[in-house]
């Protein structure tokens, strides 16, 4: 009743404020006619995610605890099986839902999303394994040992799958909220350039209200047509049917106008956003205290030691060692092709630098010439790379095998054993030369506060492709935000990185 109420509001309003519609507002909707897209994709998510739980808890149930224990389950303390099944089921669907994993302000880009199912899997699956414990009841215990990691591996591919759905269509100019910006044109064109250009946004600038006395007819900004001042914010969204308002503070935006706009939009379910300057800083570093007439922003300095980076070292360690099991074989296969296929050792160990400064050697499969160092000032000219880096997309150094393991970043594997050293981390900053570090400005020596990684955000972001930089961008974001689920989620974007040899040369 309550949505019917704000849909007959807002288009009661549409109707009012679109009687005689100007030209710039028929191209301001004209670029933007967009179905609502939002609940249609928040079912879809449902129904996966339920496929998902339902496989997790059905597999459980039919793998008893039972079967595999020696003693006989007490009935007096006993949980029935199916009754189990289907409060463990229903519970962790309701956890989804309060954790509000499929808010559409998350779904689509970001972390956030893939952070909060996870969040909302672990924390219900450690009260039953308290609530096992308590009551010493081993029903539980096939439930954690199955039920959880096979439903949350589920959700997550769901997840993940969807989302590749979703960036195919925003990619086409489709499934993407529209932006009313609000601010100075200054501002309003950094938010035009960063929502319009990135498809995986999720939103779209359609029009700007801009500070009175600098409005002026058929005036618009990178395209986007200017359609009023800050008194008739609210008027312009309803024109233009916009999702949401983003506004930008300046010295004619004050609290006041942000609080009439934000009684304006109330009644027609229009969400309002606040645009902070902050640049590269995470939402965990990110805390509001509410005071008595103002809302305070804290940033939290970025931290450099304490347990979390304890618990990433012996994960590095761990990981490594599982991934030396598992890929052995892929280790022999290439150093026997290496060693068969051209002369010279199989390994090429270079000096990179480390945390604070500390060098080290660093291993690779070698994919030159034994002699490619004497080459490089010969082909100083030939230098595709940008900043510091030195790149040659037909390095004429590289051996035929050479040119395929570099494809598939094959030639990196050996770092594993760097990591197993202590040297590297599987996941950090691209690990540089000395002679690169010797020419580093302040900013960019802000990489050398963690260890380098095997892969990081340069990895996945664009590999050789990248500029330096947004090469610097993407370490320097890392080094100050990282967490440990951040990580997993850049190991799992490496191999599809990897696989498809996307920006390798």
């Amino acid at each position: 009743m309550a949505g019917s109420v704000i849909h007959d509001t807002r288009r009661g309003l549409r109707h009012i404020f679109t009687a005689s519609p100007a030209a710039p507002l028929r191209a301001a909707r004209a670029s933007f006619a967009e179905v609502s897209w939002d609940r249609s994709y928040r079912i879809r998510l449902v129904a996966t995610d339920t496929l998902a739980i339902m496989v997790g808890v059905v597999a459980a149930y039919f793998l008893r605890w039972d079967k595999f224990i020696s003693q006989p389950v007490r009935e007096d303390v006993g949980v029935p099986y199916l009754v189990l099944s289907v409060l463990i089921g229903v519970a962790w669907a309701g956890s989804l839902a309060f954790s509000k994993t499929r808010d559409v302000r998350i779904v689509g880009s970001g972390p956030t999303e893939y952070q909060r199912v996870f969040d909302s899997s672990w924390r219900l699956f450690a009260v039953l394994a308290i609530l096992a414990f308590l009551f010493r009841f081993p029903e539980g215990r096939g439930y954690l040992v199955v039920a959880f990691p096979l439903g949350l591996g589920g959700l997550l591919l769901g997840r993940y799958l969807w989302r590749q759905w979703l960036h195919r269509k925003r990619a086409a100019g489709s499934h993407r909220t529209a932006v009313l910006a609000i601010g100075h044109r200054d501002q309003a064109e950094r938010l035009i350039r960063d929502l319009n250009e990135r498809d995986s946004s999720g939103y779209r600038v359609v029009a700007v209200c801009i500070p009175s006395g600098q409005v002026r007819d058929g005036d618009s900004i990178l395209g986007v047509p200017i359609l009023g001042d800050l008194r008739s914010a609210g008027q312009v969204a309803a024109r233009v049917e916009a999702g949401c308002v983003a506004v930008s503070g300046s010295d004619a935006v004050t609290a006041e106008v942000v609080r009439h706009l934000s009684w304006e939009l109330e009644p027609v379910g229009v969400d309002l956003m606040l645009t902070t300057e902050l640049v590269d800083v995470a939402g965990p570093r990110i805390t509001i205290t509410p005071a008595e007439s103002v809302s305070l922003l804290h940033v939290d300095a970025p931290r450099f030691t304490g347990p979390k980076f304890v618990f990433k070292s012996i994960s590095d360690w761990f990981g490594a060692a599982i991934l030396t099991i598992l890929l052995l074989p892929v280790l022999i296969t290439v150093g026997l092709a290496v060693w068969l296929t051209s002369k010279g050792p199989v390994f090429y160990s270079q000096q990179r630098v480390g945390r604070n400064g500390e060098t080290f050697s660093m291993l690779k499969f070698r994919s030159m010439r034994v002699d490619a160092e004497l080459d490089l000032t010969a082909l100083a000219q030939a230098n595709e790379g940008s900043g510091l880096l030195f790149k040659i997309r037909d390095d004429p150094r590289v051996t035929p095998v050479g040119r395929f393991i570099r494809r598939y970043s094959l030639d990196e594997l050996p770092q594993i054993f760097n990591v197993l050293r202590g040297d590297m981390s599987l996941v950090g900053p691209r690990p540089p030369l000395p002679r690169e570090v010797s020419q580093y400005e302040k900013k960019v020596r802000r990489r050398l506060l963690v260890k380098p990684g095997l892969t990081g955000l340069w990895q996945v972001g664009g590999r050789s492709d990248l500029s330096w930089e947004e090469s610097v961008r993407l370490d320097v974001y890392y080094v100050e935000n990282w967490t440990m689920f951040g990580d997993f989620l850049i190991l799992a974007r490496t191999a599809r990185a990897v696989v498809s040899g996307h920006g390798a040369y």
